[in-house]
């Protein structure tokens, strides 16, 4: 446990957290003001303040539950990280825009130490269906982590979206041209347009490794 953060800090942050594992979604202000016992929420803010400036979480800004932990948050609670499951995507055709639903997965620290930042990339989890990426080892019904990026290489598996929805493909830049590519022959590649995007590469196959992931709500 991080030996720099007072007891009413880290009470805080641990209702932060099992309020996330209990329902889904960070606590609201007159949450966090009934379960730390104060009198306005002002000394709640001056709560998250403190925990926010020492990096324990993010706030997002115009969001009424907008509370994250981040990675040294966790370590503070000795606890393992808690990743949002969003939804489902493809491996094949595009399908409809995933969604965050209230669900969590607990991933342990190891996992993601060398993959994240303490404040600036987001990690989500979605469930892929189809069989476009099996030569990827990536199968229909597959976990996979994901992780919010700027920028993209040649090579990277990445969650794109346009108008139609979202697909997990590789992507492939060579050539002066780009486009994403199916692991699998029986599916042809997909050119990217001006209303393509990508929410994030693949840096993980939960459903690869020996421990069983399961949503925590």
């Amino acid at each position: 446990m991080i030996k720099n953060i007072t007891k009413r800090q880290l009470e805080a942050l641990n209702i932060i957290y099992k309020n996330i594992e209990s329902s889904g979604f960070p606590p609201s202000l007159a949450d966090l003001r009934e379960e730390l016992k104060v009198a306005s929420n002002q000394s709640v803010i001056n709560f998250l303040k403190v925990l926010e400036n020492s990096g324990y979480i993010k706030r997002e800004e115009g969001l009424a539950r907008g509370l994250k932990i981040l990675p040294k948050g966790y370590k503070a609670l000795g606890v393992d990280m808690l990743v949002p499951a969003v939804g489902n995507s493809s491996c094949g055709p595009f399908v409809e825009a995933i969604q965050e639903v209230g669900n969590w997965i607990s991933l342990p620290g190891e996992m993601y130490k060398d993959e994240v930042t303490e404040s600036k990339d987001k990690l989500f989890i979605i469930k892929v269906g189809g069989d476009s990426m099996i030569n990827a080892g990536i199968n229909n019904g597959d976990l996979l982590l994901i992780k919010q990026a700027r920028e993209f290489k040649n090579g990277d598996i990445v969650v794109a979206r346009n108008d139609d929805g979202t697909t997990v493909k590789r992507f492939v830049a060579e050539n002066k041209k780009a486009y994403l590519k199916p692991e699998n022959p029986a599916y042809k590649n997909i050119p990217i347009f001006e209303d393509t995007y990508f929410d994030g590469k693949v840096i993980a196959n939960l459903s690869t490794l020996k421990r069983t992931y399961e949503p925590k709500n």
